[in-house]
Order: structure tokens, then sequence, then C-alpha cells
């Protein structure tokens, strides 16, 4: 036991040190980059794909990552916003590593991205301990999953910057209590921003689109650097 426990050490402190660098390279860059975490089917990918359109018309660059067992479907679905979509194929593994998005992003001139969006393996236990050099970790949960799904996964919740409620639209055939879920979020990670959203109907995606532009235009290098490549 003490030996698996040893190698698992090890194995996080290389992962930690490479998205340390990949961090200070992104900054460098100036390219704000988010982690979206969640359960299989929670709508990361709608999401995603809506905000990258948005973002291309509005002026703005944006790539995006996504981390899934298998196939290359939710990167051919983010490709059609217009912005480059890259597949990770994990295999096995149920949340993505620093070095394989550093090794999926190999050769982009990262100079040239305004955001990067990293979407992780749907999975609410895996991802919480591995850093992926990002700015911000966003936790989607949608209503159909109920209100005490912050409560069961409180390590990931835990690292979350902002949480989002998702797929509004299905709150009142799901008899979704809002309240209740909202109040669950706060006795876990109290003080963390939460939006509440929805694709299909447009509720609520001002407010992330104005999250999202505020963090793009705070994250600008300090001075002008040469084009990064991992």
């Amino acid at each position: 036991m003490t030996r698996i426990l040893d190698v698992r050490q090890k194995i996080l402190k290389q992962n930690d040190e490479t998205a340390r660098a990949m961090r200070a390279r992104f900054h460098d860059a100036g390219t704000f980059v988010c982690d979206l975490v969640s359960s299989p089917g929670a709508g990361k990918t709608e999401l995603l794909t809506y905000t990258m359109r948005e973002l291309r018309e509005r002026g703005m660059t944006c790539a995006a990552v996504v981390g899934d067992l298998a196939t290359n479907n939710d990167a051919e679905r983010l490709a059609t916003s217009g912005a480059p979509a890259k597949q990770i194929l994990t295999g096995t593994m149920c949340h993505l590593e620093a070095d394989m998005v550093a090794e999926s992003i190999r050769g982009w001139d990262l100079s040239t991205l305004d955001a990067l969006f990293i979407e992780n393996v749907g999975n609410l236990v895996c991802p919480a301990t591995w850093d992926l050099g990002a700015d911000k970790r966003i936790l989607l949960f949608p209503v159909t999953e109920g209100e005490d799904k912050p409560l069961k996964y409180p390590t990931l919740i835990n690292t979350a910057d902002l949480v989002i409620i998702n797929k509004l639209d299905l709150a009142e055939a799901v008899g979704f209590d809002r309240e209740l879920a909202i109040h669950n979020v706060e006795r876990v990670r109290p003080d963390v921003p939460v939006l509440e959203l929805s694709v299909r109907n447009n509720a609520g995606l001002e407010a992330w689109m104005n999250w999202v532009v505020h963090h793009v235009a705070a994250d600008v290098p300090v001075a002008p650097a040469e084009a990064s490549s991992f």
C-alpha cells in the first residue's frame, strides 16, 4: 500500500510541475484557459460550442481540446463553432492529465488565442486532483441530476471557481428545487459564484458570456512574448 501511495504522489508531482509550466506559458501568451468538468451528458459540449461561436462573432479567437475515452464525436461537434478543436482519447483513463493537454496543443501558436477551453472527461471523481494549468475550473451539473449533486462530490466542487446549474429548460419537468441546489452548493463551497443556464432557451447565457469575456479581457500578458509550443 505504501508503494502504491508513493507512486501516485510521484505521478501527481510530475503532473503539477507540467501544469505550472503550462500556466506560465498561457499567461505569457495572454490566453485565458478554462477547465470544464461534469458528469457525462451534463451539456459541456453544447455550452462550449455556443460559447466559441459567440466569441468568434465578437472578434475573439478561441480553441478547445476535449477528452473522452473513445470517439471523436465531441471534437467534431465543437468544430462546428468554426474554432479549432482537438480530441484527446484517454482509453481507460477517466480524467485528463497536464501532459495530455500539452501534447494536444503542441504546435499551436498560443499568442493567437484569446481563450482555450479544456473539456474534461465526463467524471466527477477522477479529475479533482489533476491540475491542467487552467486559470479557472468550472463545474457543470444539470438539473436532471438532482439537488444533492454538490453534496455527493465535495472534493471536486471545492476545486471549482464557478458552478453552473445547466439545462434549466428541464427544471420544471424533473421537479428541480433550485433554491435547495444553490443552498447545497453554498454548504460545500461558500461564496463560489453560481450561474443558471439553458442553451436551448437562452436562459442565463448573457451572464455566462459576460463572465467569460471579463476573464478573457483580464488575462493579458504583461509584456509581449514569443509564441509558445509544447
